[in-house]
């Protein structure tokens, strides 16, 4: 098969998250966040890791937006740390948080790449989450007083203001499974949690488009990919349960203005949801420039018999507590190989399927990958290099799944690695590699893998061989 050839003006990028690799955590006025008071809780993470210095990314800023340039990269996808710039989250602004982020900006424009800012990824301040945290209505209306700080702060001269990263991860792994920050395990505060992200999602969506109109404006989703074991009306039906749990708690308030009628239904047993008022759908559907779409694995559902043992394999790390509310008849079943390091199933077909379903369903809503990539046990060679041939193939068989949903009429504006840096990888510290560049954590010295320069080579030619 010949090479593929992207178009012309199709973005090339890289992703971070500020608590993955800023480090810097009680610098310059930060206050601390539910992941530094998660991190610092023994039995967490693993090995006890935290992301105190991480890649040292706060000190190191600008060598390191000297990779993206050299990368030849057209955009750079980072998070802003609320904790950074609201220490409490309310209240003045800590003035050295946004003039570090104003300073990161300024630097990319510098090197001609633009910036892609995300107002949230993860990192709620601790104090909001002392006072009840996302199941709270009140945490939405602060998040858009924290937006109205930044975006009045940063102005136009972010290329693209993205309002949340994964708000599922937030609501179900943070409030119902307990894998993430804050930990709780609570199914109730975990809907509460979903409702209110979406609310503040499309009050921050407001604020950008009033304080930044020439800026696009985007929301980034983990957007599951759920198949059925079998044929069986039983196992179509987990999917359906599934895919309300996964996708439609927020496609339906975020594009559509209003929750689907069987996710309410389903959960009924668990809330009857009387913490959504009037309007609030409304305000959640602001309209979007471009909607991010993170991809790294499929799904495997059926619907459990009542007898066998039950299989929790949803890839989302293990808990006595399900992340899946009110659908406690599904099993999420294991699924044949190959695995990355995280144990997902590396499946670049998934990825084409979901591109298509999403132009089906809002045929006018360009689309971005914002997240894609692969973590596998890295090695330094003999060398001195990293050839990470696994990687380099995972980021080839994806990006051309991309390639072929936007031959079937797709509209796919860009594509992000995940990740530019090794960093702290959540709940499993700093045991999991994504980056294409290699962080040594002792030295924080930063080298190219094989990865990088492969990228580079797409990213400025605009041409993917799709074999090696």
């Amino acid at each position: 098969m010949s090479d593929v050839v992207f178009p012309e003006g199709f973005v090339w990028g890289s992703a971070t998250a500020a608590y993955q690799i800023e480090g810097a955590a009680r610098v310059d006025g930060r206050g601390p966040s539910i992941w530094d008071t998660y991190s610092h809780t023994p039995g967490r993470t693993l090995n006890g890791d935290t992301g105190d210095v991480a890649a040292d990314h706060y000190h190191r800023w600008e060598s390191d937006l000297d990779h993206i340039a050299a990368l030849g990269l057209d955009a750079y996808r980072f998070s802003i740390a609320w904790p950074r710039v609201q220490p409490g989250g309310s209240g003045p602004v800590n003035q050295a948080g946004v003039d570090f982020y104003s300073r990161l900006v300024d630097g990319l424009l510098e090197r001609g790449v633009q910036p892609v800012a995300t107002l949230y990824h993860w990192d709620l301040p601790q104090e909001l989450e002392d006072a009840g945290g996302w199941p709270e209505r009140d945490t939405a209306l602060r998040f858009a007083d924290y937006a109205t700080a930044i975006v009045g702060a940063l102005g136009d001269r972010v290329h693209t203001w993205t309002t949340f990263n994964e708000p599922w991860c937030s609501a179900y792994l943070g409030y119902a499974s307990g894998v993430h920050a804050p930990g709780r395990t609570e199914p109730e505060a975990a809907l509460r949690a979903v409702h209110h992200l979406n609310l503040a999602h499309g009050l921050a969506g407001r604020v950008i488009r009033d304080l930044a109109p020439a800026a696009r404006l985007s929301v980034t989703l983990n957007l599951h990919v759920i198949r059925p074991a079998s044929d069986s009306a039983a196992d179509a039906d987990a999917v359906r349960r599934t895919d309300a749990l996964a996708n439609r708690a927020f496609l339906g308030p975020m594009l559509d203005g209003a929750y689907p009628a069987d996710l309410l239904a389903d959960t009924a047993a668990v809330t009857d949801w009387s913490f959504v008022r009037d309007g609030d759908e409304r305000t959640a559907a602001v309209p979007l420039d471009v909607l991010g779409v993170n991809y790294y694995s499929t799904t495997l559902v059926r619907t459990w018999d009542g007898v066998s043992a039950r299989s929790s394999a949803d890839g989302h790390g293990r808990s006595a507590h399900s992340a899946w509310v009110g659908a406690d008849r599904v099993d999420f079943l294991p699924q044949p190989g190959p695995y990355t390091a995280m144990g997902w199933n590396i499946e670049p077909a998934g990825l084409t399927e979901l591109l298509l379903r999403l132009h089906r369903e809002y045929p006018d809503l360009p689309l971005m990958i914002t997240e894609n990539g692969a973590a596998f046990d890295d090695v330094v060679s003999p060398d001195g290099a990293v050839h990470d041939d696994r990687r380099v193939d995972y980021l080839r068989r994806h990006i051309a799944a991309t390639h072929d949903a936007m031959a079937a009429g797709v509209d796919v504006r860009g594509y992000f690695v995940w990740s530019l840096l090794d960093n702290f990888e959540w709940a499993y510290g700093y045991d999991r590699r994504f980056g294409i560049i290699r962080v040594d954590y002792d030295t924080q010295e930063r080298l190219w893998k094989d990865s990088a320069h492969w990228y580079q080579h797409l990213a400025t030619t605009d041409r993917l061989d799709r074999h090696p």
